[in-house]
Protein backbone atom coordinates (compact mmCIF):
# COMPACT_ATOMS: atom_id res chain seq x y z
CA UNK A 1 0.00 0.00 0.00
CA UNK A 2 1.39 3.41 -0.92
CA UNK A 3 0.58 6.68 0.78
CA UNK A 4 0.64 10.22 -0.53
CA UNK A 5 3.44 11.16 1.85
CA UNK A 6 6.24 9.90 4.09
CA UNK A 7 6.12 10.54 7.84
CA UNK A 8 9.08 11.44 10.02
CA UNK A 9 8.45 11.65 13.74
CA UNK A 10 4.73 11.94 12.95
CA UNK A 11 5.24 14.84 10.52
CA UNK A 12 4.01 14.45 6.96
CA UNK A 13 6.75 15.08 4.43
CA UNK A 14 6.38 14.84 0.64
CA UNK A 15 6.87 11.44 -0.95
CA UNK A 16 8.63 13.31 -3.75
CA UNK A 17 11.60 13.44 -1.38
CA UNK A 18 13.40 10.41 -2.80
CA UNK A 19 15.75 8.06 -0.91
CA UNK A 20 18.79 8.81 -3.06
CA UNK A 21 21.37 6.52 -1.38
CA UNK A 22 19.18 3.44 -0.93
CA UNK A 23 21.54 1.21 -2.90
CA UNK A 24 24.89 2.63 -1.83
CA UNK A 25 25.16 0.67 1.44
CA UNK A 26 25.74 -3.00 2.20
CA UNK A 27 24.94 -4.70 5.50
CA UNK A 28 28.01 -6.91 5.17
CA UNK A 29 31.32 -5.38 6.24
CA UNK A 30 34.54 -7.08 5.13
CA UNK A 31 38.03 -6.11 6.16
CA UNK A 32 40.96 -7.91 4.62
CA UNK A 33 44.66 -8.05 5.35
CA UNK A 34 47.48 -10.44 4.74
CA UNK A 35 49.25 -12.41 7.43
CA UNK A 36 53.03 -12.60 7.70
CA UNK A 37 52.81 -15.91 5.83
CA UNK A 38 50.98 -14.27 2.92
CA UNK A 39 47.59 -15.84 3.71
CA UNK A 40 44.53 -13.67 3.23
CA UNK A 41 42.72 -12.90 6.48
CA UNK A 42 39.08 -11.82 6.19
CA UNK A 43 37.14 -10.29 9.04
CA UNK A 44 33.45 -10.39 8.13
CA UNK A 45 30.50 -9.02 10.05
CA UNK A 46 26.97 -7.74 9.60
CA UNK A 47 26.16 -4.12 10.39
CA UNK A 48 23.21 -3.76 12.74
CA UNK A 49 22.59 -0.03 12.28
CA UNK A 50 23.93 3.08 10.61
CA UNK A 51 22.38 2.69 7.17
CA UNK A 52 22.11 6.13 5.58
CA UNK A 53 18.71 7.31 4.45
CA UNK A 54 19.05 10.56 2.55
CA UNK A 55 15.70 11.96 1.50
CA UNK A 56 16.16 14.55 -1.19
CA UNK A 57 13.86 16.83 -3.13
CA UNK A 58 14.67 18.62 -6.35
CA UNK A 59 13.62 21.91 -7.83
CA UNK A 60 10.70 20.21 -9.57
CA UNK A 61 9.59 17.61 -7.00
CA UNK A 62 9.27 16.94 -3.30
CA UNK A 63 8.72 20.50 -2.14
CA UNK A 64 8.11 20.98 1.58
CA UNK A 65 6.38 23.87 3.32
CA UNK A 66 8.35 26.20 5.57
CA UNK A 67 6.13 25.42 8.56
CA UNK A 68 6.82 21.67 8.27
CA UNK A 69 10.50 22.33 7.59
CA UNK A 70 10.72 24.29 10.86
CA UNK A 71 9.13 21.34 12.70
CA UNK A 72 11.67 18.95 11.15
CA UNK A 73 14.43 21.31 12.34
CA UNK A 74 13.00 21.00 15.85
CA UNK A 75 13.22 17.19 15.59
CA UNK A 76 16.81 17.41 14.37
CA UNK A 77 17.80 19.57 17.34
CA UNK A 78 16.76 16.91 19.88
CA UNK A 79 20.03 15.25 20.94
CA UNK A 80 19.97 11.44 20.69
CA UNK A 81 16.26 11.39 19.85
CA UNK A 82 15.09 8.48 17.71
CA UNK A 83 12.24 9.04 15.25
CA UNK A 84 10.04 6.72 13.27
CA UNK A 85 10.36 7.11 9.51
CA UNK A 86 7.51 5.60 7.50
CA UNK A 87 8.09 5.76 3.77
CA UNK A 88 5.14 6.17 1.43
CA UNK A 89 5.61 2.55 0.29
CA UNK A 90 5.03 1.32 3.87
CA UNK A 91 8.62 0.56 4.96
CA UNK A 92 9.37 1.63 8.53
CA UNK A 93 12.74 2.59 10.04
CA UNK A 94 13.92 3.93 13.39
CA UNK A 95 16.23 6.81 12.55
CA UNK A 96 18.24 9.69 13.94
CA UNK A 97 19.51 12.68 12.07
CA UNK A 98 23.05 12.07 10.87
CA UNK A 99 25.89 13.56 12.88
CA UNK A 100 26.82 15.60 9.80
CA UNK A 101 26.60 19.37 10.28
CA UNK A 102 24.40 19.42 7.20
CA UNK A 103 21.86 16.84 8.33
CA UNK A 104 19.24 19.23 6.96
CA UNK A 105 19.71 21.57 4.05
CA UNK A 106 17.02 23.54 2.24
CA UNK A 107 16.63 26.22 -0.38
CA UNK A 108 13.48 28.25 -1.07
CA UNK A 109 11.57 27.95 -4.30
CA UNK A 110 11.98 31.43 -5.70
CA UNK A 111 13.38 34.33 -3.70
CA UNK A 112 10.81 35.34 -1.08
CA UNK A 113 11.64 38.51 0.84
CA UNK A 114 9.18 37.71 3.62
CA UNK A 115 8.58 33.94 3.60
CA UNK A 116 5.43 32.71 5.29
CA UNK A 117 4.61 29.24 6.66
CA UNK A 118 3.38 28.08 3.27
CA UNK A 119 6.56 29.05 1.43
CA UNK A 120 7.88 25.99 -0.42
CA UNK A 121 11.46 24.68 -0.18
CA UNK A 122 13.36 21.81 -1.70
CA UNK A 123 15.25 20.09 1.08
CA UNK A 124 17.58 17.23 1.91
CA UNK A 125 17.38 15.24 5.16
CA UNK A 126 20.32 13.02 6.08
CA UNK A 127 19.20 10.25 8.43
CA UNK A 128 20.77 7.02 9.73
CA UNK A 129 19.09 3.90 11.00
CA UNK A 130 19.52 3.04 14.68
Amino acid sequence: MTEKFHTLGGLQIPRGMVWVDEFSWLAVQKDKEYSTTGALLLDVGVKKAGRPITLQAEEGAGWIGRDVLMQVMTLANQPLATHSLVLADGRVFDVQFDADDEAISAAPIGRPELPNGGQRYYATFKLITV
